[in-house]
């Protein structure tokens, strides 16, 4: 859990957990206004001020838990051209926009790397966690059970398969999910992270060479 960190980590990790769920559901709203819908911004979500998208229980959660979320924003299917691929491509826009915030980060360290470039320890850390914490975000939300973009993004293709599962996914998702979160928190071993790990360990490697 962040609570029980060392006030120094915290310093530099709040702040960037905030920016970046922030950019994430930036995203996630100009992507739907950019397909024709305009209800994110007649709600006030086309903003990174972080009052319009923190969720004060999933704060919280971040905070003592180690997960938790930001506020959904809203969109309407109804205004989209193509609603079952635009509502995909606005799920995916909140993940990618953590890819490129963690690209940039591991751009950042690389080029510190290649060109020995002078910086205190204290920057570098705050990079690397930036790097780390936008790949986690992007990683998370690709998992394909909701409430996170995942169920979105590949319901379609899993409900092409299997429409069973794909019902149960979207019904029993946030169910299923904090019951793998607190399973993984009462006996020390994380399902999701066992999940997360290999393509957090990927994007690592492919953005800073690490």
């Amino acid at each position: 859990m962040l609570f029980s960190l060392p006030i120094q980590v915290l310093i530099i990790l709040i702040p960037i957990l905030i920016f970046s769920l922030c950019f994430h559901e930036f995203l996630h709203g100009y992507m739907a206004y950019r397909l024709g819908d305009h209800t994110a911004a007649r709600n006030g979500r086309l903003t990174l001020n972080p009052l319009a998208h923190l969720d004060p229980i999933g704060s919280l959660m971040i905070l003592f838990v180690g997960f938790g979320w930001a506020k959904p924003v809203p969109v309407n299917p109804v205004n989209f051209s193509n609603p079952r691929v635009d509502i995909m491509k606005v799920a995916f826009a909140g993940p990618a926009s953590n890819l490129i915030l963690a690209f940039i980060g591991g751009l950042a360290i690389r080029m510190i790397n290649i060109f020995n470039i002078i910086t205190s320890d204290y920057i570098e850390l705050i990079i690397t966690y930036f790097m780390y914490i936008n790949i986690m975000l992007a990683v998370f939300n690709m998992i394909p059970i909701a409430p996170l973009d995942g169920s979105q993004i590949f319901g379609s293709i899993i409900s092409k398969y299997n429409p069973e599962l794909a019902w149960k996914l979207q019904v029993y998702g946030p169910k299923i999910l904090l019951g793998i979160i607190l399973f993984g928190m009462i006996t020390k071993f994380s399902i999701i992270g066992l999940i997360m790990n290999p393509f957090i360990k990927f994007f690592i490697y492919l953005f800073a060479g690490l």
